[in-house]
């Protein structure tokens, strides 16, 4: 079953926007890579008529540190993932003010710094590592290598396994949604979506 989680350290910033409702919404989608949170953007955007940004689409080489396992092992710091193209992409869209919502890709919720204070709402796709791991493979097998599949398992087994499960741990703690059966893509987005709606009666909004 899905579950909400409304953590002790923001239930007062909670308030303050819901005393103060904005015009537009930042709904960050997170999860482990695989675990969906494309499709479900670009379907929840298609039923609200809103702007969605992907991380995947502004990430370069400056993106992550160089040694992603050292990484890990120093306390796996998201902070210090940069994104700011998407970042100041973000900012100009919720500007705007021409939007209900905005939905973003963000695997690491609120707890990148620089995004904390931009969104509103975490969503997080919480479902088995074992089966977002079928998917990508599905996906390198549908439109890479198998060399590429290759080094891709090499470091799931050695060490994007543990990132995976600690990064959502991270992000766990501190979601408004978590969903954590495995359902179809149409029952997952409609879930989702009555949940926002339900917010935003509560709200006000």
């Amino acid at each position: 079953m899905d579950r909400i989680v409304v953590p002790a350290k923001h239930i007062g910033l909670k308030l303050r926007r819901q005393e103060c409702p904005t015009k537009t919404r930042v709904i960050a989608i997170s999860g482990a890579s695989g675990a969906g949170k494309t499709s479900v953007i670009k379907k929840l955007a298609q039923q609200f008529d809103a702007p969605y940004l992907l991380f995947d689409s502004y990430v370069d080489n400056d993106t992550y540190p160089a040694n992603m396992k050292r990484w890990f092992a120093d306390g796996a710091n998201v902070s210090l993932i940069h994104t700011p193209k998407f970042t100041l992409a973000l900012k100009h869209l919720a500007e705007t003010g021409r939007h209900r919502y905005i939905f973003i890709e963000e695997p690491f919720g609120r707890q990148r710094c620089v995004m904390d204070e931009l969104i509103e709402s975490v969503v997080l796709l919480d479902i088995p590592l074992e089966l977002c791991l079928s998917r990508v493979v599905r996906r390198h097998t549908s439109a890479q290598s198998i060399d590429s599949l290759a080094a891709y398992l090499d470091k799931y087994e050695d060490y994007f396994r543990d990132i995976y499960c600690a990064v959502v741990e991270q992000v766990r703690s501190n979601s408004d949604l978590v969903m954590n059966d495995v359902q179809s893509l149409d029952i997952t987005v409609n879930r989702v979506r009555d949940w926002l709606l339900s917010v935003d009666t509560k709200v006000g909004i």
